[in-house]
C-alpha cells in the first residue's frame, strides 16, 4: 500500500522565514517525480520554484495562491508508491539534495514499488480541503519564529487569535491585525473586519514580499548607518568616445554601466575603506578582499540589486555580459536569493530615469554607493573655451564610520578623473 508523505515548506536560506504561494504547478491527483517543482513561491528576495523530494500521487495541497506560509508549514502530501512516479531506491523515500534545510528524512523509510504495465494502481483518495480558520485555544504547533516574536513584542496572546492560514494557522498578518485593533480607541475595538471597514479612505497595499523587504532594509540602513553624500559634475565626452571606439571594432557591445563599474573597481583598489562593512558586535571595520558589485535593476516586482561576484577580476566585456545576464534573469523574476546577497559596494545608475542627481540610501550592510545621473549635453568650459560637452553628475553616499570626507572625496575625484580622461584608468591596469 502507498505511504502518504507530508512535504513542508523548506528553509529557503538567507534567513527567510516565510513565503507566499504564487502559483501551484501540480493539482491533487497528479503524479509527480522526485525533485519535480510543485509550487512557485515568492520570498522577500526572489521567486523560487520548490521541488518535492517525494515521488508519487499528490493527495492534498495546503494553501491557496496568494497565501503566505511560514517555513515548516505543510505544502502538499504525496502517496509514495502510487501512480507511475519513477522508482526510487528501496530504503529511500526522497531525494535529499534539493533546497537548503530539507531533503530525505532517513528516520522515516518507505518502500515503493514499480507499477507494472497493466497492473492496478492503488486508489488514493484526495485529502479533504483545509478546514476553515478556527480559533486556536491550545498550544500553537506550527507558527514561525517571526510571528511568535511579533506577538510577544506587542503583548498579543496567540491562543486567542483566529488564524487565516491553512487549517487555522496564525500568520503575521493576523498578529498585525490584532495589534491594530488593540491600539484603536475603545469604541472602535471590534472584529478585524469591522476595523478595516472603518479605516480611513484610501487604497491599502500590503507591505510584504519584495516591497516589504526593501522597506525593512532601507529603514535599517537609516537607523544604523551615519551616511553622508558628496557629488561632482564630470565631463563624460571622452568616456563616451572611448566606448564608441571599443564597440566599433566588433565583438560584444560594451555598456556604459560596465565602464563605470570598471572605474569603480579601480577606485576601490585605491580606497579600500569604501569596500568594507561594520561589525557592530565586534566593534570593528571589516575591509573586504573582493568587490562583489551590486547594481540597481528596475523590474515589474520593483527595484532589485543583483550582485556581480568578483567584479575586480572582470574586464569591461565580461562585466557587460554579466550585467545583461543578471538583468534579464531579474526581469523574468528568476533571480535566486544568492544572486541578491553578499554585495560589498553598489553602483546605482538612476540616470536611466532621466534625472541628474540623487542621495541614495546605502544598501546595508555595505559602506558606500556610487550614484550616476543621466549623461546629457550641457555648456562646459573645455580647454579654456565654452563648449557643448556630455556631462554627468556623480554622487557618493558613504558610511562616515569607515572613513572621513577626505577619503570619500578622493574616491569620487578619482572616479570623475577616469570619466573625464579614461587614459587615467590605464595607469591602474
Amino acid at each position: 500500500m502507498p505511504q502518504v508523505m507530508e512535504f513542508k515548506l523548506p528553509d529557503l536560506g538567507e534567513g527567510l522565514t516565510e513565503a507566499e504561494i504564487v502559483r501551484w504547478l501540480v493539482a491533487v491527483g497528479d503524479v509527480v517525480a522526485i525533485d519535480q517543482p510543485v509550487v512557485e513561491v515568492e520570498t522577500a528576495k526572489a521567486m523560487v520554484e520548490v521541488p518535492c523530494p517525494y515521488g508519487g500521487v499528490v493527495t492534498a495541497r495546503f494553501g491557496e495562491e496568494g497565501t503566505e506560509l511560514p517555513v515548516g508549514a505543510p505544502l502538499i502530501t504525496v502517496a509514495v508508491g502510487a501512480g507511475t512516479a519513477p522508482e526510487a531506491e528501496p530504503e529511500d523515500s526522497g531525494s535529499g539534495n534539493v533546497l537548503v534545510g530539507y531533503g530525505t528524512d532517513h528516520s522515516r523509510t518507505a518502500r515503493r514499488r514499480r507499477v507494472r504495465p497493466g497492473s492496478a494502481v492503488p486508489a488514493v483518495a484526495a485529502a479533504p480541503a483545509p478546514a476553515p480558520a478556527a480559533t486556536v485555544t491550545g498550544p500553537v504547533a506550527v507558527i514561525s519564529p517571526l510571528v511568535r516574536k511579533l506577538a510577544r513584542d506587542h503583548g498579543i496572546d496567540l491562543r486567542g487569535l483566529r488564524g487565516s492560514g491553512p487549517e487555522g494557522l496564525i500568520l503575521r498578518a493576523d498578529v498585525e491585525a490584532a495589534r491594530r485593533v488593540a491600539q484603536a480607541p475603545a469604541q472602535a475595538a471590534a472584529p478585524v473586519a469591522a476595523a478595516v471597514a472603518s479605516a480611513a479612505v484610501g487604497e491599502r497595499v500590503p507591505l510584504k514580499g519584495l516591497r516589504g523587504a526593501v522597506a525593512e532594509k532601507l529603514s535599517r540602513s537609516r537607523r544604523e548607518i551615519p551616511d553622508a553624500t558628496c557629488w561632482v559634475d564630470a565631463d563624460a565626452t571622452e568616456l563616451m568616445a572611448a566606448r564608441a571606439a571599443m564597440n566599433a571594432v566588433g565583438g560584444p557591445k560594451i555598456s556604459v554601466l560596465a565602464l563605470l563599474a570598471r572605474i569603480c573597481t579601480a577606485a576601490l583598489a585605491k580606497y579600500p575603506e569604501l569596500n568594507s562593512t561594520v561589525d557592530l558586535a565586534a566593534n570593528e571595520i571589516v575591509r573586504l578582499p573582493s568587490v562583489h558589485l551590486g547594481f540597481a535593476a528596475q523590474t515589474e516586482r520593483g527595484l532589485v540589486v543583483p550582485v556581480v561576484r568578483d567584479a575586480q577580476a572582470r574586464g569591461a566585456e565580461s562585466l557587460s555580459a554579466e550585467f545583461a545576464r543578471l538583468t534579464e534573469v531579474a526581469r523574468a523574476g528568476k533571480l535566486a536569493p544568492a544572486d541578491l546577497t553578499g554585495g560589498t559596494f553598489t553602483l546605482n545608475n538612476y540616470g536611466v530615469f532621466g534625472v541628474d542627481g540623487s542621495t541614495p540610501i546605502i544598501n546595508h550592510p555595505e559602506a558606500a554607493m556610487l550614484g550616476v545621473g543621466r549623461i546629457v549635453a550641457k555648456p562646459w568650459v573645455h580647454q579654456g573655451e565654452l563648449a557643448v560637452r556630455q556631462v554627468v553628475q556623480l554622487s557618493l553616499t558613504f558610511d562616515h564610520r569607515v572613513c572621513d570626507g577626505g577619503t570619500a572625496g578622493g574616491f569620487l575625484r578619482y572616479v570623475a578623473d577616469c570619466v573625464e580622461s579614461p587614459a587615467v584608468l590605464l595607469r591602474s591596469l
